[in-house]
């Protein structure tokens, strides 16, 4: 479970293609602190066991379900990622509930500067946008926000401020690029409870 509160921004240092996946190698320095083999971490959102670290980084290895539904496939050498260690039982929740379970990939649509923030929209699949509600919580690549608007049924608008644009890979992020996203984490059990009881259990 993680807070969606990154820690630092990695960088990718090694792309290895493996049977069933593939071994990506991490170049960073704050979350190495109390990080052993077999932990979980949040890389761009996505849970991930640790698999091997160093002084210098450490390694997971994405199999092929989590490439196919994640945008861990696209990462190339240099690339930056958003990282989060798991959380800890007594920790401040300084987000929301995230479980690092990716429910899809989403589009940004449209990155706005307005005063002093960026209003970023996302395209949403429809697994996402059903969990979606006005002022509730999404995750975007890990990093816990607040939804600001919702244009359409499928778009999710989010407002960056300086200090999230400053602190992860979301300063970089332009139109077209494809971006991890969860949706909440209550929204999922809700819609699962209504489905249950008969029909699709979201109102259109």
């Amino acid at each position: 479970m993680f807070t969606g509160i990154v820690e630092e921004v990695g960088r990718i240092a090694g792309v290895e293609v493996v049977r069933n996946g593939t071994r990506l190698r991490i170049a960073c320095n704050t979350v190495l602190g109390g990080l052993a083999d077999g932990q979980s971490i949040a890389v761009d959102g996505v849970c991930q066991t640790v698999v091997a670290h160093s002084g210098s980084g450490f390694e997971v290895e994405a199999i092929a379900t989590t490439l196919a539904r994640t945008t861990l496939g696209d990462l190339r050498p240099g690339d930056p990622v958003n990282l989060e260690r798991a959380l800890a039982f007594g920790d401040r929740l300084g987000g929301h509930l995230v479980q690092g379970h990716v429910d899809g990939t989403g589009t940004v649509r449209s990155v706005t500067p307005h005063e002093e923030h960026v209003l970023l929209d996302v395209e949403m699949p429809d697994s996402v946008a059903d969990l979606t509600v006005l002022y509730g919580s999404i995750a975007i690549n890990g990093v816990s926000l607040t939804v600001n608007a919702l244009p359409a049924a499928d778009v999710a608008q989010v407002a960056l401020i300086p200090y999230t644009r400053d602190h992860t890979n979301l300063r970089d992020v332009a139109t077209g690029a494809r971006v991890n996203l969860e949706g909440d984490l209550l929204g999922r059990f809700v819609v699962h409870w209504l489905k249950r009881r008969g029909g699709d259990g979201v109102a259109r």
